[in-house]
Order: structure tokens, then C-alpha cells, then sequence
């Protein structure tokens, strides 16, 4: 078995791998650093959780602290794109640690901040960069940053990254790049269209996949609920009542739909907070900060976060609304079953998310186990007993630009909500489907139960990377 000693990473790397008690590489960082290390184009595909960072991060700093020269100033050596501010963050974070000793200077640039301490940063040039496309293209434009001297560019998330809503900012980055360079694309799905794109940006890669795109992880016990929309959160609280779920990840669709469920929560007793496009950054990091201490047990986010979210112990993943693009479902559950732990997806149905469902069990290769709750006169009585207004249905709305299948307003974001670039999702209207069969007997939502659905169990390993 492959052991960090055999990759022929610098001493300084292999003391902060020891440091972090990891003990082998996952299979993407067995299979990728090699590559890496020679200087190859490598487009990476891995289930989400699977330490991914690691395996361009501790290659990258191999590369860099064997050049032995400083970066210019208003320049980079390594530049890391990252769809969200959350996973630039975190990102930074995993750079920094894992070259401690290396002396290598690390710098992040997103939305939502002010310029000026990015502009200090960069003014006296930085080793590695980890960046969201639209506040880079602001540094640039300003003549702050330039990047005629990156020698490495990953694009972290490449499905997404490439997706037609930010493939403008990535053709008038990578315009700016120097023709002679390493790319890596890394990613837990690679629709066709998407990888077809990436094939312009990469030369003669190295292609690794671990696992089938848009796999999930088999450690995720998931979970169908067929329920009536407006009965969703008299639901939703039900499932918190149970005290197994620890730490718990709720998605919705929009933004102002996160908000309302938090709220829902609250009035319920469980401490709550949403995370959306729309918060400031000291509103997203605070959020975050308070669930990863514990002081809320549920954290509310749209799509944004599903992305960016590396929280250890996240023992559910609720899906509230399915989403409308079936890799998101991928993401979002890869919130929970980290490192080698177990974790439960339930989701919410309701008979306008039908198609939905169809699609994700499609892309995922699996049939998800559903129960059947319509009609529970528990839920009807505790949806009545709601404050009136609070619990009224989106109506759907006819279908146009910016609007999905379910009639409401999807925050699909390609990048961060400063500079960024935005896209709506679009698609036609679901049709019914066959209702779940109702179990003979009731079932608990809290620890992990049950037959899985069939998956791969190459990532998530104790003592790995990410």
C-alpha cells in the first residue's frame, strides 16, 4: 500500500502530514501527486470528501520550495480558483497548514471584504493565491495583480467553474496566464459538455478517476420522504426532535427560502442560521464559526455551501428542496460521512420535485429508499397549528429565464457576490411520477439504518488528507 514516504514528497511536508496524523493517501492523492509532481496537466475526478486539496496542494508546494525564489511583487506563483469564498477559505487554510515550514507565503482574494488588505498582500507578491474569479478580474483590471508569472492554476470544483456562467472570466483569465504552464482541474463531476470544455485548457493531461462522476459515498445512508410542500417544516422539525442528529446540514434552493426555514427552526427551539449569497462575509463566517463550535446545531444554506462547507461531524445532510441540477445532490450530501465516518441524507419530496428525484437517481446510478408521509394527520395537525402566513406555499410561476422547474428562483452562483458572475437555472415543467410505497411501520431519522444504495467506498478513509 501506498504510504506519503513513497511519493517522494520534501521532508518539510511529510513533518506537517505526520503532524496532522494522517497515515496514507486517499486514493485521489495516491494517484495524483505522482503527476503532479512531474509537472503533468492532470484533470482529477474524486467523490467529494476524498481529499481532493491535498492532492494538488502538497505537490504544488513541493514544486514551489524546490524552485527556491521569491514571487515578484503584484505577482503569483500558484493560482488556485475556487467557485465560493467558503472554499477559498478553505483552501488558504489547508495551504498554510500544510506548509508550515516552508516559509511559502499564502494570500486568499474573494467578495465580500475590502480591497485594500488583498491589495497590501499582493502588493509584495505572493507564493500561492486562492481567488474567486470575479474579485481576481477586479485586481486585475485595478493593475494590482498580474499573472504573467503564474507557473500553476487550478481550477478547484472545474464542473462548476467551466459551467456556462462563469466560462467568460475563465477564458479572460486564463488569456492573461503565460502560455507555458501546469494546469489542474479537479472535481467530483464531469458532466461530458463540461469535461469537452476543459480539453481546451489542459494539455496532454493525466486523467484521474477514482470513482464513476457524480458518485456518492457508500457510508451515506440515504433517504427519500414523499411529503406535501406545505407540510415540509412541520416535517423538518420532527426530524430534529431527534437528539442522534448532532450536527446537521439543511438545503434549500433560494435564498430567501434559507432564511425562512431558519426562522422556522428557531420558533422550534433549534438553534439555526442560514448562509446564502446574500449575507456579508462577517455574516457567512460568523454562522459558520457558531456551527462548527456547536453553539447552533443547524446550519440553513443554498447551493453556495455545498461547495465550501468542511465541517467535521455533520451527522445529516436535509435536503428541504431537491435540487434542480442533479451533481448538486452529490455535493450537498458529501457534506456528512467525512474521514471515513457514517452519515444520513434525507430528502424532501414534494410532487413538483418529482422530476427532480428522476434526474438524480439517474445521474447517481441508484434508487434512493423513500417512505411515503402524504396525509400524516400528525404533520396536518402541527402544519395547522403554524402561524398563518408562515407556512404558504411558492406558488409556481410560468416558466422563463431564471426560473427551475419548481417555478421559485435558484441560487445556482458562479463565483462569489462581488465581481462574480451568476446564473439562473432553467428547465421545463416535471411531470407526476408513481408515489413511494409507505413502509409497514414508521422509521426514525437519526442514526444511519438500513440497506444503502450501492456506491464506492474509495474515498473517505480514517487518517486521511483533505
Amino acid at each position: 500500500m501506498t504510504s506519503f514516504n513513497d511519493l517522494g514528497l520534501n521532508p518539510a511536508l511529510l513533518t506537517a502530514i505526520t503532524a496532522g496524523k494522517y497515515t496514507q493517501p486517499t486514493p485521489i492523492q495516491a494517484q495524483a501527486i505522482p503527476p503532479v509532481l512531474q509537472g503533468r496537466d492532470l484533470l482529477g475526478i474524486a467523490q467529494t470528501g476524498t481529499g481532493k486539496t491535498a492532492a494538488f496542494a502538497l505537490p504544488i508546494l513541493h514544486r514551489l520550495a524546490a524552485g527556491n525564489r521569491r514571487p515578484a511583487p503584484k505577482t503569483c506563483r500558484a493560482l488556485i480558483l475556487s467557485p465560493t469564498r467558503e472554499l477559498a477559505s478553505q483552501i488558504a487554510e489547508k495551504f498554510r497548514a500544510y506548509g508550515h515550514d516552508s516559509k511559502l507565503s499564502v494570500a486568499t482574494v474573494f467578495g465580500g471584504v475590502g480591497m485594500n488588505p488583498q491589495v497590501q498582500a499582493l502588493a509584495r507578491g505572493v507564493d500561492v493565491l486562492v481567488a474567486t474569479p470575479g474579485r481576481l478580474m477586479d485586481h486585475m483590471q485595478q493593475g494590482t495583480l498580474r499573472l504573467d508569472a503564474v507557473e500553476t492554476v487550478v481550477l478547484d470544483e472545474a464542473d462548476q467553474m467551466l459551467d456556462l456562467g462563469f466560462v467568460h472570466a475563465i477564458k479572460r483569465i486564463s488569456q492573461a496566464l503565460p502560455k507555458q504552464r501546469q494546469s489542474l482541474f479537479f472535481s467530483a463531476t464531469m458532466p461530458q459538455n463540461i469535461a469537452q470544455l476543459a480539453a481546451g485548457f489542459l494539455k496532454d493531461p493525466v486523467r484521474v478517476e477514482v470513482t464513476p462522476a457524480a458518485t456518492t459515498v457508500e457510508r451515506i445512508d440515504q433517504q427519500v420522504v414523499f411529503i406535501e410542500a406545505e407540510r415540509k417544516r412541520a416535517l423538518l422539525l420532527e426530524i430534529m426532535a431527534d437528539p442522534t442528529i448532532t450536527r446537521a446540514l439543511v438545503f434549500t434552493r433560494t435564498k430567501h427560502g434559507a432564511d425562512k426555514v431558519a426562522r422556522h427552526l428557531g420558533t422550534g427551539n433549534v438553534p439555526a442560521a442560514a448562509i446564502h449569497g446574500n449575507k456579508s462575509q462577517s455574516q457567512r463566517e460568523r454562522a459558520l464559526a457558531d456551527f462548527k463550535a456547536g453553539r447552533i446545531r443547524v446550519l440553513v444554506a443554498t447551493d453556495i455551501a455545498a461547495r465550501g462547507i468542511d465541517v467535521t461531524g455533520v451527522s445529516h445532510v436535509v435536503n428541504f428542496e431537491l435540487p434542480n441540477v442533479p451533481e448538486s445532490y452529490v455535493h450537498r450530501i458529501g457534506r456528512t460521512a467525512r474521514a471515513g465516518k457514517d452519515g444520513m441524507a434525507i430528502s424532501l419530496c414534494a410532487q413538483d420535485e418529482r422530476a427532480y428525484l428522476r434526474d438524480i437517481e439517474k445521474v447517481t446510478r441508484q434508487r434512493i429508499p423513500s417512505t411515503d408521509r402524504r396525509g400524516d394527520e400528525k404533520l396536518a395537525a402541527a402544519t395547522a397549528a403554524e402561524p398563518r402566513g408562515e407556512n404558504r406555499p411558492q406558488q409556481p410561476r410560468p416558466h422563463g429565464h431564471g426560473q427551475n422547474r419548481g417555478g421559485q428562483r435558484s441560487e445556482n452562483r458562479r463565483g462569489d457576490s462581488n465581481g462574480g458572475h451568476r446564473s439562473e437555472s432553467r428547465g421545463g415543467q416535471p411531470q407526476g411520477a408513481k408515489p413511494g410505497q409507505k413502509p409497514a411501520g414508521g422509521r426514525r431519522f437519526g442514526k444511519p439504518q438500513g440497506q444503502r444504495p450501492s456506491g464506492n467506498r474509495d474515498g473517505g478513509q480514517r487518517g486521511s488528507v483533505h
